[in-house]
Order: structure tokens, then sequence, then C-alpha cells
């Protein structure tokens, strides 16, 4: 299989994208839920936020490979060709995707800067983006959150339209981005 996209299907780098971010995305998720079980202060939960701070900051590096990738080949064409009433709204889930993956990670970068606090990548530490501004970090946070809950139905249905077309419309458009088996 080649890594660029061809006519009929996905490459292996735009494979491999989707579901690494895939994994990384519910990992940010699950950070975020589960931080609660730690007491506030405790390593755990520091290990947590933490882990929660890395993941979105490795889906905002990855994502924009994964779009380099989509310019500089072809999106497979979907057979049976999907009727206009499900293209649009296909095209705008997907904008809606990339603006997640795109937006809630630079806004979780913008809230640690305006707070003051580091900004912790694999060891390094990234740039404050904004001066520290306690106000803002609270507005950010606020938009970050309700964002991130809109998040889960979006990814919702982005999974329940693969599993539509894939089961009820009975064309490629799950199998073009599924690996290939030997």
């Amino acid at each position: 299989m080649s890594w660029k996209n061809t006519e009929h299907r996905y490459g292996s780098l735009s494979i491999a994208l989707h579901w690494l971010m895939l994994v990384l995305i519910v990992a940010v998720y699950c950070t975020m839920e589960f931080r609660s079980l730690f007491p506030k202060g405790s390593d755990g939960r520091t290990l947590m936020v933490q882990a929660h701070f890395m993941f979105g900051l490795t889906v905002f590096a990855l994502v924009w490979l994964r779009l380099l990738a989509r310019v500089i080949a072809p999106t497979p064409q979907i057979v049976p060709a999907v009727p206009l009433w499900q293209a649009i709204p296909a095209k705008l889930m997907h904008l809606a995707l990339y603006a997640l993956m795109i937006g809630l990670p630079l806004a979780g970068w913008l809230i640690l800067s305006a707070k003051g606090k580091p900004i912790p990548f694999y060891g390094l530490e990234l740039p404050a983006l904004i001066g520290k501004n306690p106000d803002l970090a609270e507005q950010i946070e606020h938009w970050h959150v309700l964002i991130a809950e809109a998040g889960y139905w979006l990814i919702g249905l982005h999974a329940a339209a693969a599993l539509f077309h894939h089961y009820i419309s009975r064309d490629n458009t799950l199998t073009r981005m599924l690996p290939r088996r030997s």
C-alpha cells in the first residue's frame, strides 16, 4: 500500500494518522474525565493534567501533517457516490473536526499561557503564546470546556455516519480508511 492517497483508497499515512489521532483524542478526553479520581494537588492528578496537555498538543502537531497529506493527494472517491444531501454535511463535519483538532489544543495552550503556567511537551517547555492574564484564561477555559463537550457529539456523529455508510448505504466510505488486511 502506498503512503499517499489514491483516487480509490486512503494511503497508509492518512490511515495511520486518522487512527493514531483517534487514540490520542480518546486519551485527551480520558485524562480529563479520570483526573477527578485523584485528589487535587496529588501526583496522580498532576500527571493526568500534564498528559492531557501533552496529548492535546500532539494532536495539534499531527493535524498539520494530516492536512498536508490531504492537500498533496486526492481524496478517494466514495463508491457509489453519495447524494448531495449527504456530501454537504459530511464536508461540514470534517471542517468541524479539523477546527476541533486545531482550536482546542490552541485554546489549551492559550489557557496555560494566560495562567502563567508552564506548557509541558514531552520534557520540553513550550513558550507562552500570550502574557499572564487570569481573567482571559478563565474566559478561554469556559469556551475550551464548552467546545470539548460539543466534541463528544461531533466524534459520535462522525462514527455513526461511518457505520451508516458501511451497514446501510453499503458504500466504501469506511473501508477507504481501514488498514488493508493481508
